[in-house]
């Protein structure tokens, strides 16, 4: 899908393009184009005459392949993070700057790019050329991003309440709930580096065309990052000091269980030995036709017992 913003008397509207028919509307300051088919594809040669981009072309990690200037104008590939599920993806979005122009283009819908596009229906932004589209965007980005840290920080408070249940069901929950919460604070971080290179490149590249409002923007954006890099290592370090205590605890419960089945052992090492004695039915063994003999031994088995497992409890070792 392919939609063309218009900007006229500082109102934008949008408009979808037929590609078969429809030309670019003058006033056009952004073209979203999302999951391209073929067609739009070969549409967009247009505007990217070198190759068009693929979507292998746009998960590249390279610095110098998601931030880079050619013929068909300024580029910037960013990190887009949204939920889908209980986890948290990020996803590649290209941007293209080609005078007034910004296109972007992802292979996959965007949460943050749906939510400009809603601020934008109800005329709740103020737009003037392509690049406020492209700070929104950053700035929106930010701000979802801090929200996903105020949602770790109350997940990882609930999650600290269950680290020392006895409930083996929620122990497993636990864990699996900060395996998701590590991904998710993963996920931030990179998306937060990846941003801050991306508006170091931007006010690089195009300062000439940045207003005063421009570089406010662009300082506010990046002193919000710098603010918030801080807790994402913060709760880094919370999950994994919770995973190693949850771990540490799980597994103080099984040595526990452990011993126990071992002193357990021992306790009856004594009786058994005293059993096994009588129980080899030898020629010459005396004790066999003796009167009390049987209830000798019983006492002499729950005797050893008793005395061996007061020992291990007066080593407090039980």
């Amino acid at each position: 899908m392919i939609r063309a913003y218009l900007l006229n008397n500082e109102t934008l509207t949008h408009k979808t393009i037929n590609v078969n028919s429809d030309v670019i509307p003058p006033n056009t300051i952004w073209i979203d184009i999302e999951c391209p088919n073929e067609e739009e594809r070969e549409w967009m040669h247009q505007f990217f005459t070198e190759e068009v981009p693929e979507e292998d072309d746009i998960e590249e990690i390279e610095a110098s392949s998601r931030f880079y200037v050619d013929n068909d104008g300024i580029h910037i590939t960013t990190l887009f993070p949204q939920r889908k599920g209980r986890e948290t993806e990020s996803a590649n979005v290209l941007f293209s700057i080609r005078g007034s122009i910004l296109i972007s283009f992802r292979e996959e819908e965007v949460s943050i790019i749906r939510l400009l596009r809603h601020y934008i229906k109800h005329d709740r932004l103020e737009i003037k050329n392509n690049l406020d589209i492209l700070l929104e965007l950053q700035d929106i980005k930010v701000e979802s991003l801090s929200d996903y840290i105020e949602d770790s920080y109350t997940t990882l408070e609930e999650t600290a309440q269950l680290i020392m249940s006895d409930d083996d069901d929620k122990i497993q929950e636990l864990l699996q709930e900060l395996i998701f919460q590590e991904g998710t604070i993963t996920q931030i971080r990179l998306s937060l580096f990846d941003t801050r290179k991306a508006l170091r490149f931007l006010r690089k590249t195009v300062s000439a065309r940045l207003s005063p409002l421009h570089f406010e923007n662009i300082d506010g954006i990046l002193q919000d990052i710098e603010s918030l890099l801080p807790h994402t290592q913060f709760l880094s370090d919370k999950v994994n000091f919770q995973l190693q205590t949850a771990m540490s605890y799980t597994n103080h419960k099984q040595n526990k269980i452990i011993k126990i089945f071992s002193v357990a052992a021992v306790v009856f090492m004594p009786p058994t030995l005293i059993a096994s004695l009588y129980g080899m039915n030898f020629k010459f063994m005396p004790e066999l036709e003796w009167k009390y003999g049987y209830l000798v031994s019983i006492i002499m088995m729950i005797l050893s017992a008793a005395l061996t497992y007061l020992f291990f409890k007066r080593k407090k070792w039980l």
